[in-house]
């Protein structure tokens, strides 16, 4: 048997939107269930993200420390935003979010892995791209505001990392998923058989 996930989608009988952010809303679908009952299920509705997990040739990984307030602690992260706009090829939004919380660019670009964050309560999809062939951006640097601008800048050692999520002192999902899949790889079939940058992502379709 293959173990793959496969589209599917039950029967939505009403929908109402309860709550609308600035960047995400609320949703709430009545369901059918397999026994024909019907149930309701609130969830975030969300743009999806991307985030990179950047490695320079010593072997470390871009990290950020920022505030959290709904967690209510400051962790450690990987470069990651919103995808802005609607069907927004996700590689570039990767080099923005790269660029604009790291002052960074890279040379190669590949996809680590594609996440679903929470799927029981929210439908975000989240890209975790690996960027290799690190260097210094051109131009001035991107203006943060509000938590960003309280963020750390660091690399840090990917094994220190590893070590870190199996010890639980790393949390932010994008860092513990990106920092194991890059270790899984490398275990496996090498990173060159990771999938290329633009490769398809049927949970959120985008032009090349």
């Amino acid at each position: 048997m293959a173990i793959k996930d496969t589209p599917e989608e039950w029967t939505v009988t009403a929908t109402t939107t309860p709550f609308t952010g600035n960047k995400t809303s609320v949703r709430t679908d009545e369901v059918v269930m397999p026994d024909g009952a019907t149930a309701r299920r609130d969830y975030q509705v969300h743009p999806g993200s991307v985030a990179v997990l950047a490695l320079d040739d010593a072997d470390r990984v871009l990290v950020l420390r920022q505030y959290r307030h709904p967690v209510r602690q400051r962790l450690w992260e990987i470069p990651a935003g919103l995808l802005d706009v609607p069907g927004e090829n996700p590689l570039h939004a990767a080099q923005r979010e790269l660029y604009e919380e790291a002052h960074v660019k890279a040379g190669d670009w590949r996809v680590l892995t594609d996440v679903y964050t929470t799927p029981g309560g929210c439908d975000e999809a989240v890209r975790i791209f690996l960027a290799r062939d690190l260097s210094e951006a051109e131009g001035e640097r991107f203006e943060v505001s509000e938590e960003e601008a309280d963020m750390e800048l660091a690399r840090v050692p990917l094994a220190d990392l590893v070590r870190g999520v199996l010890a639980g002192e790393l949390h932010n999902n994008c860092l513990v998923v990106g920092a194991l899949a890059l270790s899984a790889a490398r275990a496996g079939a090498g990173v060159d058989a990771l999938r290329p940058a633009d490769a398809p992502w049927p949970a959120r379709p985008f032009e090349v």
